[in-house]
Parts: structure tokens; sequence; C-alpha cells
């Protein structure tokens, strides 16, 4: 089933690396260049489960997303963004839409240290 992105992530969509910044429990930003698939209005990345990146996921959901280089300069404007880290059935799903748009990065080679994150639009009220 093949779905469009909404708006916001349709311009990230065949970007190959993004620039995902997420937050420290003191509020600081860290910036870290990751693959990106769309699907379903969703963004997904992987990174291991011990990174630093994942614990700042399951403290502070608040992200930016913004096209970058493989060495994660932005290269446009960015998106706010809310992730949650993924388990189970949906965790699998999103290694198979990463490891379809990025063949050579099997989720196979990430074996069960890994974490997969979806990744939303914020909806400001």
């Amino acid at each position: 089933m093949r779905t469009t992105p909404t708006p916001t992530l349709e311009r990230l969509a065949h970007q190959k690396y993004v620039r995902l910044t997420s937050y420290r429990k003191s509020g600081a930003a860290v910036s870290t260049p990751v693959h990106i698939a769309i699907e379903a209005g969703h963004a997904f990345v992987r990174t291991w489960s011990t990174s630093g990146k994942y614990k700042r996921l399951v403290h502070h959901p608040a992200v930016e997303l913004a096209p970058s280089t493989w060495r994660g300069q932005p290269i446009g404007p960015g998106i706010s963004a809310r992730a949650r880290v993924l388990s189970g059935a949906e965790a699998v799903h999103a290694g198979q839409a990463l490891a379809q748009k990025y063949p050579r990065c099997r989720a196979s080679s990430f074996r069960s240290t890994t974490a997969c994150a979806a990744i939303g639009p914020c909806i400001s009220n």
C-alpha cells in the first residue's frame, strides 16, 4: 500500500539524509544526520537503543527535521515534529520501510540493539 506523505513531510520524502535535532533533559539541542523513510504521514528513523539520540527521544519527544548533507549540515528549513519510540510490529514495519529505501542498510544488520522512531508533524492549537 502506497500512501502520500503529509505536505510538511513531503519535502523530506526524497532526502537521503535529514538532520534530526533532539533535546537533552536540560533543553540543549543536539543535531545528528539520520536516514529517513516517509510513509502514511510519518517519518521513520533508526538508531542504536544505547545511543544518546534514543535516550533523548524517550525523555523529550519534541524534535526538528531538516533536509541535510550526510554530515548534518542543513540545506533547507526545518519542520517541528514529535517522535515516539516504536516497538513490536510497528518497529518491524518502520525497519522494513527504511530497508526498502536504503537496501544496503538492511534491518538484519542492526539486530536487536536498535530502535525505530515514528515522527509526525506538530499540530499547533
